[in-house]
């Protein structure tokens, strides 16, 4: 069983991311709600040179039962992603360099001391993050989106994926048209789910987003993973709710980039293993985005400026 805990953690660890905008946008269009005439534009905007920082947060928690025997996997982690802005199109499309600054990580398996590791203050690294720490600080791709987010061009840097799966998707698709709230549009996605027999089964899905609301130039669209394949085998279920993602993201309409977002999932499956198993899937991801260095630079150096002398 111990074997079949230690793969499904390893899933686990794989499993795991411009608005134009009138400016005499009223009052009650900043507030606007379902049923609004109201229609929003959303696109992402970017400048060259500038680096972006959100701080990605990730905790899971896995409870497998077989045969009796239940078995706790947890893992969590924080990290900081940056983008770095090389450069930016008159139409808009940007192209970045993406790396992570920092991890902060802690897995405890069962039978098992747990293990962690901070990038910042720990020289030796646990070999279960080896991967991860040889990804910190370097670049690990670089990528070239247009102004709604779609993926032009992409060249990873780095042979492992570990971090990239966990930062999750590269963005958010935004709709070709101007929405009002209330407004839903979808990305196809097909996933690959690895087989017992060796085979590799690809599920067709899609993550369906819907405008739930706009207040003071901030939307919040909901975003839920839609499984379009029929699924009968409990075995490949176990491994698609890894997959899945139900929350929220903010997205600043007047700046064109994600505030924050927020995932959660709880699923149960039962027979993954043999008929008398069930395994029990709980996991939260959180991104937000941090304050620019240069601004928090320059908010310090104006206060210094303005103190009193003695």
């Amino acid at each position: 069983m111990r074997n079949v805990i230690l793969s499904l953690s390893g899933l686990l660890t794989m499993a795991f991311l411009s608005g134009v905008c009138l400016n005499d946008r009223a009052e009650a269009a900043d507030n606007a709600e379902v049923g609004t005439a109201e229609k929003f534009l959303l696109r992402y905007q970017f400048r060259t040179g500038e680096t972006l920082r959100w701080k990605v947060s990730r905790q899971t928690k896995t409870d497998a039962n077989i045969d009796g025997e239940s078995q706790v996997t947890e893992t969590s982690s924080q990290s900081v992603k940056c983008w770095r802005v090389i450069d930016v199109k008159p139409d808009g499309t940007a192209t970045f360099e993406h790396s992570v600054e920092s991890v902060d990580m802690c897995n405890l398996l069962p039978g098992q001391e747990e293990v962690r590791y901070n990038s910042r203050t720990d020289k030796t690294v646990p070999p279960a993050f080896q991967n991860v720490a040889q990804s910190v600080g370097v670049s690990l791709s670089i990528f070239t989106l247009d102004s709604r987010g779609t993926i032009l061009k992409r060249e990873r840097k780095q042979a492992t994926m570990a971090m990239q799966n966990r930062q999750g998707q590269v963005t958010l698709p935004l709709p070709k048209e101007a929405i009002a709230v209330g407004h839903t549009w979808s990305q196809p996605q097909d996933i690959e789910v690895p087989l017992r027999t060796g085979g590799i089964k690809r599920v067709k899905s899609r993550q369906k987003f819907t405008l739930r609301r706009v207040k003071t130039g901030v939307a919040t669209i909901e975003i839920v993973t839609q499984i379009l394949t029929p699924i009968h085998d409990p075995a490949i279920e176990a491994q698609l709710v890894q997959r899945e993602m139900k929350g929220t993201i903010r997205f600043d309409i007047d700046a064109g980039r994600i505030l924050s977002q927020k995932m959660d999932l709880d699923k149960h499956v039962v027979g993954f293993h043999t008929g008398a198993s069930s395994v029990r899937y709980v996991t939260r991801f959180s991104e937000e985005l941090l304050p620019s260095r240069d601004a928090t630079a320059n908010l310090s150096a104006s206060r210094r400026q303005n103190l009193p002398r003695r």
